[in-house]
């Protein structure tokens, strides 16, 4: 029941029924697992396929798409009556990064249920959210199944807009083979008055409150090549030019965090968590905003984890991260280049040209002489409006699911394929509920060994997502 007293959507089934659906679930989310999409090369087919299986199965019609050989993205309707508007959009990918066994309990690709959780590459970015999404729209076709409807071709009881389900290639490498393919060449494909997609709704505790940050924006990214040009030389004579010393430098001088930039999203969420804390952990939280770095450091210091830490201090400014290094053809020879590869993370405001001006400003001159700087991927940062009846639906739902939840909107210190969607004016936020633990350390597992998703968590997310969905389009 909400907080009205009003029955939820899923408070028409009984406990069983949502047993039953997180057991199916389950199942799906351990097979999408143990199909290694890794991108690149991506081989999203794969895992397109089985989805169109589970599609099929619930009588449900899509559409496969391949634009390159093994890219493949899925797209699939159900029908509402048409008489509340525009369709949601529930947005998912399908490739995963790479996943080297070292440092993993189990096997990443292993999809083992063990200890609570569901292991592998994949398992919260973000085959989850696949699985859920799918949970959520065979649900509503056994519905529609149920009222002795066709879910192929006739409107799911209850619904007045259309439910679009979409799973695409290509996120973890800017979405161009996928999302970013489909908002070009099939835009009436995606065409939506909302769109879920991932990273948002999940629970933290700060200091003994429990939050669920609802991403409304995202930064942007701005990945370069940089070659550096040193001299060659016998080694066995060593000199100040060696391209190696000059990329350390580089890399040294690059790794200095910048100067914090809050923006007006970034203040009021900080605000906006100390306001519901009590007064002496407010005063600290509200000190992470201070203009003094010190102060700033001793309140995230005292407050957060250090995961929760880095993430905050990503999101109140500009982020350099060197994560690609190679120099030298032989032992005994002084190399006279190098190449290094920058991930840029821009708040709004910081474009292409302003990053290169902050990449030179950090090298200096002289430095940056000896560089070339080449634009590998650009993608800017966007924002979608916090006042819309789909945020608030999100809010609310959580609400009810949870008495203690205090939701809020925020920023991703990463990108997702809502800078695609946004591109059709959807807004786009980042949900997929997830209830955790304070231990589960939720922002370490992204891209990091050990990946890996709570079965409670998943079994609190089902029917939240199934009654968002229902109150949206019903």
């Amino acid at each position: 029941m909400d907080s009205a007293g009003r029955a939820r959507p899923s408070d028409r089934f009984e406990a069983r029924h949502w047993d039953s659906a997180q057991d199916e679930l389950l199942a799906v989310l351990q097979a999408l697992i143990r199909l290694p999409t890794v991108n690149p090369p991506g081989d999203e087919i794969v895992a397109a396929r089985f989805v169109e299986s589970v599609l099929d199965e619930a009588g449900i019609p899509s559409t496969l798409v391949e634009p390159a050989p093994g890219r493949g993205s899925i797209v699939a309707r159900l029908r509402g009556d048409g008489a509340g508007g525009r369709p949601l959009l529930l947005l998912s990918h399908l490739d995963v990064v790479p996943a080297p066994p070292e440092g993993w309990t189990h096997e990443p690709f292993s999809g083992d249920l063990a200890d609570g959780y569901v292991w592998g590459r994949g398992a919260v970015d973000m085959k989850d959210m696949v699985a859920l999404e799918l949970s959520v729209m065979t649900q509503l076709a056994a519905e529609a199944r149920a009222a002795g409807r066709d879910p192929a071709s006739d409107p799911v009881p209850g619904l007045r807009r259309d439910v679009v389900f979409a799973a695409t290639a290509d996120e973890e490498a800017g979405g161009l083979a996928g999302a970013s393919w489909l908002v070009e060449q099939h835009p009436d494909w995606l065409a939506a008055d909302g769109c879920l997609n991932e990273c948002g709704g999940v629970s933290i505790e700060v200091a003994g409150g429990r939050f669920y940050p609802i991403q409304v924006a995202e930064k942007g990214y701005a990945q370069y090549r940089l070659r550096i040009r040193g001299s060659w030389g016998h080694a066995s004579m060593p000199r100040d030019d060696n391209a190696i010393l000059l990329v350390s430098e580089v890399v040294t001088r690059l790794a200095q965090p910048g100067e914090a930039r809050p923006t007006p999203l970034m203040r009021a969420f900080i605000e906006s968590v100390a306001r519901a804390l009590p007064r002496r952990t407010a005063e600290v939280v509200a000190s992470i905003l201070d203009a003094d770095a010190r102060r700033s450091e001793a309140a995230l210091a005292q407050v957060c984890d250090p995961a929760s830490a880095g993430a905050l201090r990503a999101l109140v400014r500009d982020t350099i991260a060197p994560t690609i290094v190679a120099s030298g053809v032989k032992t005994n020879v002084i190399p006279g280049e190098a190449e290094l590869y920058v991930d840029c993370r821009t708040l709004p405001g910081t474009d292409d040209v302003a990053m290169r001006a902050e990449l030179r400003r950090r090298l200096g001159e002289e430095l940056w002489s000896r560089v070339e700087c080449e634009p590998v991927l650009l993608g800017p940062a966007v924002e979608s409006p916090s006042d819309t009846q789909l945020y608030a639906i999100l809010e609310n739902t959580l609400r009810e699911h949870d008495p203690e939840a205090i939701p809020l909107p925020v920023m991703a210190p990463f990108g997702t394929d809502a800078k695609h969607t946004t591109r059709l004016g959807i807004p786009t936020y980042g949900f997929s509920p997830l209830r955790l633990r304070p231990e589960d350390r939720f922002l370490e597992l992204f891209h990091g060994a050990d990946e890996r998703v709570s079965i409670e968590g998943l079994r609190f997310g089902l029917p939240v997502l199934y009654d968002v969905v229902r109150r949206f389009c019903g």
